[in-house]
């Protein structure tokens, strides 16, 4: 696929180890991608033929309409550390879904965590909800959970959106197998790893190809 050919797609959180795959991955695909971080001199490495690397607040949904127009998808890996999960996810969510509604963008791809899935044999039960998971990984897992929550509740049908969720054994220096199992609401069973690589070709697959609307999305190879 040359870049004449393929698709607009911006990456919000550019500039983390999911981010940069996802980057990788549309710009080696042919896609013409726009890489928003907090700090573009921060990120020199991410620029290369087709890649446009500029300033944005995900946050904000003026912002998030501003730079996703003339998009055809958005991908959402950003993550902040010094904010509380909650404040900020369910901030970076109303931002998104006004701002790509705004904009006329049709698909986004977010990003969830593991434990706030059902195990693959038992769907009721979420690792985040044992009695001696660390109270820390809860509070940031629940995050996520907002996340979804107000992506259910908000997103119009204009807004198609997938919450695509990695395994917790997620390794940037893996090398890409080229492959993933995937299930829809549960875990998938057995060791759960996956490639930075591979979970940006499941993104970049789901954006080519959608097949998957409004769930969670377990990733594995």
């Amino acid at each position: 696929m040359d870049i004449d050919s393929g698709k607009r797609i911006i990456v919000f959180g550019a500039g983390g180890r999911v981010g940069r795959a996802a980057v990788a991955e549309a710009a080696a695909r042919g896609h013409r991608v726009t890489a928003v971080v907090r700090d573009p001199a921060r990120h020199p490495d991410l620029e290369r033929p087709g890649v446009a690397v500029v300033r944005g607040d995900v946050t904000d949904p003026g912002s998030v309409a501003a730079l996703a127009a003339g998009h055809d998808a958005a991908v959402h890996a950003s993550v902040r550390l010094d904010v509380p999960s909650e404040e900020y996810f369910g901030a970076t969510t109303k931002a998104l879904v006004a701002g790509l509604t705004a904009a006329g963008v049709g698909r986004l791809l977010t990003l969830g965590i593991a434990v706030t899935l059902g195990l693959a044999d038992a769907p009721d039960v979420r690792p985040m909800d044992a009695p001696d998971f660390p109270a820390e990984w809860r509070a940031f897992a629940q995050g996520h959970v907002v996340e979804f929550d107000l992506l259910t509740a908000r997103a119009g049908p204009e807004l198609d959106w997938l919450m695509v969720v990695p395994p917790m054994d997620l390794d940037a220096e893996a090398e890409r197998t080229g492959g993933y199992r995937t299930a829809v609401g549960t875990a998938l069973d057995g060791p759960g790893r996956i490639a930075h690589a591979d979970l940006a070709l499941a993104l970049l697959d789901e954006i080519e190809t959608p097949r998957h609307s409004r769930v969670q999305l377990a990733v594995s190879v």
